[in-house]
């Protein structure tokens, strides 16, 4: 009962998390990556010995690209970005590049900027959608659970909860790429995806507890305060939730340290979002019900 104890704590602590992602969201913004924007996107492998960012620009500017974003990738790698290059182009910039060292090319991505505008829309539907679904399933598996919360009430809840569980890793992600010069790509958006099914299959899990016990106290004229419900539901599920999130954890930090580069910052998100989501559904969510069903009792 210590966490309806003082669940005024959590919704502080779950507050300033939530203050702080948004501010990083406004101050970094989100870098969108060529998969949303469309362009070129190169790595050159320097085996030898990498030269400076700046000389790479410099041989880079000998092919008329416009803007062109450099930067370090790796212990020998340099990532060059640019607008969608063609295929004369492409040459020119390796040639460019390989007259003064030994150069290898293990990555090549070019986005038109027609098919970078569908994916960023097909993303936002497919966000949209895995919520509506959401909504629609828990509002009917709780249609039978009227009260003191409202069925479609404990679809809100799921929702307003996944919305701080996604916004956080995002707030994250956003002063991570300032700092390491990372972008939002692809991967980005199936780590979003990803945690909205996992975060919502922790928090209905608890939620489902909860149904039962109040089932149960109906069937026997139990007189058991909804407080009191919440948080023997939390106290049954507590240690599975935890435990679920430590085996997770530990294989995305296996990704992180041990996986190729590709899929480390997928794992940094999803890590940042377990771990968020893990405390949101232990936390957050379950006891955000009890103001919830005193505000329905008022009505």
């Amino acid at each position: 009962m210590y966490i309806i104890k003082h669940r005024a704590l959590f919704f502080w602590i779950t507050g300033i998390l939530l203050v702080a992602a948004l501010g990083s969201i406004a101050m970094y913004r989100l870098p969108l990556g060529i998969d949303f924007t469309g362009g070129s996107l190169m790595q050159v492998d320097y085996p030898n010995g990498r030269p400076s960012v700046a000389l790479v620009g410099q041989q880079v500017s000998a092919v008329p690209l416009g803007t062109v974003f450099v930067r370090e990738s790796g212990d020998t790698a340099i990532s060059i970005r640019t607008r969608t290059m063609t295929p004369a182009e492409h040459e020119a910039v390796l040639a460019a590049l390989s007259s003064s060292a030994s150069t290898t090319e293990p990555a090549f991505t070019s986005v038109g900027p027609a098919l970078g505008s569908q994916f960023t829309n097909k993303a936002l539907w497919a966000i949209l959608a895995v919520v509506l679904v959401i909504v629609f399933y828990i509002g009917f598996a709780f249609r039978k659970v009227s009260r003191p919360v409202p069925g479609w009430g404990y679809g809100l809840t799921v929702v307003a909860m996944l919305a701080i569980d996604i916004i956080v890793p995002t707030g994250f992600y956003a002063a991570y790429c300032h700092f390491t010069g990372a972008e939002v790509d692809s991967l980005f958006i199936v780590a979003l995806l990803s945690l909205l099914g996992y975060c919502v299959n922790d928090v209905i899990v608890i939620f489902d507890r909860v149904r039962e016990h109040l089932a149960k106290n109906s069937r026997m004229n139990s007189k058991e305060s909804f407080e009191d419900t919440i948080g023997k539901s939390i106290n049954e599920t507590m240690a599975r939730s935890i435990n679920t999130a430590l085996t997770v954890v530990l294989a995305l930090l296996a990704l992180i340290f041990f996986g190729a580069p590709a899929t480390q910052n997928f794992a940094l998100v999803m890590l940042v979002g377990v771990v968020a989501g893990t405390f949101s559904s232990i936390a957050r969510s379950a006891p955000l019900l009890i103001p919830i069903a005193k505000w329905f009792a008022k009505k």
